[in-house]
């Protein structure tokens, strides 16, 4: 049986009419740039997620960047995050000129372990950025109580719950991010200053191409981000600060728009997968941790083994697609070797760097794959 590690074929086919009929709309219309789709998309992020504003942007990495800008963070500062990451973390602190501060990570969530953070913190800290990593929410409880700004990488996680317990409801609370009406259940990317989020074609919710977002219940940060990624401009040729060219284009608003009708049902289909491997997989690897104040998405399905490498091996030549998320934690990146940190700094985030396997939980995955790809594991000696 050949099973791949993602399939978009068969999430095309199954959205074919309305996929083309949404592109054909925006191709006839011409407005390629800031269409309307592109506002009724931000609408639809807005409620979908819980947030007060959404601001499409042109990438995930761009929304990293321009959360970091929005908040002033420049040559000089400091940010706290993870080195078990996708570059594109640590990339958009160094590309403002500020320093990456790594904390090691928690060995069953993978994401930033808060009781590292406190002796991270200098007077040059400007923000933490935890990763909801796989589709799981970071500790944000512990990760707020620290009153620093926090820009959440939620680029695998829309959709993504967490059970805020340190909800401030004073009506005279200065801490926007901290209030909350009712359920104290909130998405990910809503709890702290600013959430990003990638539209990546493998994400979750994935584009036809390169996407982004960030959310936020902040009204001043809101318009700065929409002035920030369109060169700082809140009217055409009159720039108040340097931004950069980072717009959704119109026709991947139109695509995402149609795929978020469908998205708590793909997200269904994932954590129903999930479940399954759970049952089957027990004991043999160690299947993923979930958080009691989590309910994760499920953008990767991550298992440890110290046999990795032979594992995938053995699924290679059974036909099973599968992935390494990610082979070299990002003080070890060559890039980063001016920080100063050398193997051994972070051993759990370079111990998950070697033990780490993604399985397929694409939501179209059907049940007979799910149990050839748990036989063929089960068969690994």
């Amino acid at each position: 049986m050949i099973v791949p590690f993602l399939d978009l074929r068969s999430q095309y086919a199954a959205l074919q009419v309305e996929l083309e009929a949404a592109v054909l709309k925006v191709m006839r219309e011409t407005r390629y740039i800031l269409g309307p789709e592109v506002g009724e998309f931000e609408t639809a992020l807005a409620k979908y997620t819980g947030a007060k504003h959404a601001i499409a942007c042109s990438s995930g990495s761009d929304a990293l960047v321009l959360a970091l800008m929005a908040l002033d963070v420049g040559a000089g500062d400091e940010v706290i995050t993870t080195p078990f990451t996708f570059f594109a973390t640590a990339g958009a602190i160094a590309r403002l000129g500020a320093k990456p501060v790594f904390v090691d990570i928690d060995p069953k969530t993978f994401n930033i372990n808060p009781a590292g953070i406190a002796a991270k913190i200098t007077p040059r800290t400007k923000a933490i950025l935890p990763v909801h990593l796989f589709g799981q929410c970071a500790h944000m409880d512990a990760i707020l109580k620290f009153g620093l700004p926090v820009v959440e990488d939620a680029a695998q996680a829309i959709g993504a719950k967490y059970r805020l317990k340190t909800i401030d409801l004073r009506p005279e609370s200065k801490d926007q991010s901290l209030k909350s009406e009712g359920s104290p259940w909130r998405s990910a990317g809503t709890l702290g200053t600013i959430g990003t989020f990638s539209f990546f074609p493998t994400k979750n919710l994935g584009g036809a191409g390169d996407g982004g977002a960030l959310t936020t219940n902040d009204d001043k940060l809101a318009a700065r981000l929409r002035s920030l990624r369109i060169h700082g401009s809140e009217r055409r040729y009159y720039h108040d600060e340097v931004g950069l060219n980072s717009r959704l284009d119109t026709l991947q608003a139109a695509v995402l728009l149609v795929k978020l009708r469908h998205l708590d049902a793909w997200t269904q289909a994932r954590q129903d997968h999930a479940a399954h491997y759970n049952r089957r997989l027990a004991g043999v690897v160690q299947t993923p941790w979930c958080h009691p104040d989590c309910t994760p998405v499920y953008n990767q399905y991550t298992i440890r083994t110290a046999r990795r490498d032979a594992l995938r091996e053995h699924l290679t030549r059974a036909g099973i697609g599968s992935e390494i998320y990610y082979p070299v934690p990002l003080h070890l990146q060559k890039c980063f070797r001016y920080l100063g940190q050398p193997a051994g700094a972070f051993p759990e985030a370079e111990r998950a760097a070697a033990e780490a396997l993604s399985l397929p939980v694409f939501p179209e995955l059907s049940r007979t794959q799910l149990d050839g790809i748990c036989d063929t594991l089960l068969g690994f000696r």
